[in-house]
């Protein structure tokens, strides 16, 4: 699995430099889930693309611009589902945005996962890699230098509810409500991969993306994001649920198919099993 962790390497260097150009504008396309692209959005698909190509162990890959997925190497048995660059209508404000990458074996599907990766895109660029550990990176220059290994407390004190309020169900509202009340302290950006990141480094909290009136089944991707963040959370010693179940249990019906979805530490995913038991 080398060469994948250092062709991601690669597009995370190649990316930082697309970031920085002055025109990000929109396209005229839409990808898989009816959003307008933006030009940067297309030009990062490309680049992992490009890079992906070259690695002979990589079977399959499936991006979330992609309508469907694409064949690289008949006899690669790596399957890999990323996110070019999640959040990247923040770019234009100067907000962290990331790409996210899902590493199956044989065949895409939570049971599959054997590895999974993000790059955040900030003031620096962090890359955080989760096998048997998860394990955190820095941009020094042109390498990535190993700085730690992450690990989540057993509870945290940070609170990123994603979603529009007034389409949450009212429980979900009363969860929120009840831990700013206990202290925690919100942190969120709009942005998946810096509000996931922020929890994981600053040692736990929750991240909450519910089913809503207007997207009941959820909105986050299973094989693009929401696989990826719960190996990465439950290999730093968190969990990962859909309000009930463990995300790594679910199947897919669809490459685009999506989930309500929690990640946090053990004291704050406890707090949503409690609450969705006795309400959803």
């Amino acid at each position: 699995m080398t060469d994948i962790f250092e062709a991601i390497q690669k597009t995370a260097k190649r990316i930082k430099k697309a970031i920085d150009v002055k025109d990000i504008g929109y396209s005229q396309q839409a990808n898989a889930s009816g959003e307008t692209q933006l030009q940067l959005d297309i030009q990062c698909d490309m680049i992992i693309e490009e890079e992906f190509s070259k690695v002979a162990s990589i079977h399959t890959i499936a991006s979330e611009e992609k309508e469907k997925e694409m064949l690289l190497h008949k006899d690669g048995k790596y399957f890999i589902a990323y996110d070019p660059l999640d959040g990247s209508s923040l770019v234009d404000v100067n907000l962290s945005v990331g790409s996210i990458f899902g590493i199956y074996e044989n065949a895409f599907g939570a049971k599959n996962m054997i590895a999974s990766c993000y790059v955040i895109f900030g003031p620096r660029v962090e890359m955080v890699f989760a096998h048997n550990k998860t394990k955190l990176h820095l941009l020094q220059g042109e390498s990535f230098e190993f700085v730690k290994e992450i690990r989540l407390n057993e509870k945290g004190k940070l609170n990123a509810p994603g979603g529009t309020q007034k389409n949450w169900p009212s429980y979900h509202k009363e969860m929120v409500d009840g831990l700013f009340a206990e202290g925690y302290r919100l942190r969120y950006s709009g942005g998946m991969v810096p509000d996931l990141h922020q929890i994981l480094l600053k040692g736990g909290g929750l991240f909450s993306y519910p089913a809503t009136s207007d997207v009941p089944s959820g909105k986050l991707r299973k094989l693009f994001e929401v696989f990826p963040f719960a190996f990465i959370y439950n290999t730093a010693g968190g969990e990962a649920i859909d309000g009930k179940v463990d995300l790594m249990e679910l199947g897919y019906k669809h490459i685009h198919d999506t989930s309500p979805c929690f990640f946090g530490s053990k004291y704050e995913i406890a707090r949503v099993k409690e609450v969705y038991a006795r309400n959803a």
